[in-house]
């Protein structure tokens, strides 16, 4: 009897921490801002003079005459990314001849050997980006934008300003998509507004950043 007692008493306290910890999880995912460092509202950081794949250094001060940026940290490794490549590469279609100027950029702050500059540039060559695809060697852009996956995307309106965060749109299956987030926001941003949806947590993988030496 007392060990049926004390099995029941182990599963009832077993049950108690997993709903303790689910919910907390959700408390999280619901709750809290995945990335705090930028907010909506907030001036984007401003980056200079970033190596990209066609051998020039790039500002965001170049794009001044588009009325609003799209910054996207990827890179040529991630699963992830690599699915969203032809998306991405829609997205800056779609916009390219818009009145108002619209621009993708693309930045990889991943530190391994299959994320160099060269690397970039074969992947850059071989699907054939229509936009910038940049090097943030020392991750300080992915930092000041509080970028933590890749994907993950920043749209900007004419003042530099955060309207949107987070992930491409609704579903990492192309096929699935219902809502494309990123393309709500620039259309708003395009009429001087804010998008009904501001935020979605990015999907992707971890960016690797790399820890300072003691």
């Amino acid at each position: 009897m007392r060990i049926q007692c004390s099995a029941r008493l182990a599963a009832v306290l077993f049950l108690t921490i997993v709903v303790s910890f689910s919910g907390d999880l959700i408390g999280r995912a619901i709750g809290e801002d995945p990335n705090p460092t930028l907010k909506v509202g907030d001036t984007a950081p401003d980056w200079k003079d970033l190596p990209g794949t066609d051998d020039k250094k790039h500002s965001l001060a170049d794009l001044q005459e588009n009325s609003v940026v799209v910054v996207v940290f990827t890179c040529n490794s991630c699963p992830y990314s690599i699915d969203y490549e032809d998306r991405i590469i829609e997205l800056q279609k779609k916009y390219t001849n818009h009145k108002e100027g619209v621009a993708v950029v693309a930045i990889n702050s991943s530190k391994k050997p299959s994320e160099s500059l060269d690397k970039m540039k074969e992947r850059a060559k071989s699907k054939e980006f229509p936009f910038a695809y940049l090097a943030d060697e020392s991750q300080q852009v992915a930092e000041a934008h509080g970028a933590g996956s890749t994907p993950e995307f920043f749209v900007l309106n004419k003042d530099r300003q955060v309207v949107y965060k987070g992930a491409l749109d609704d579903k990492t299956d192309a096929a699935q998509v219902l809502v494309k987030y990123v393309e709500l926001a620039i259309d708003a941003a395009l009429k001087g507004e804010l998008p009904e949806t501001r935020e979605i947590p990015a999907r992707g993988c971890a960016i690797r950043f790399q820890r300072a030496k003691k």
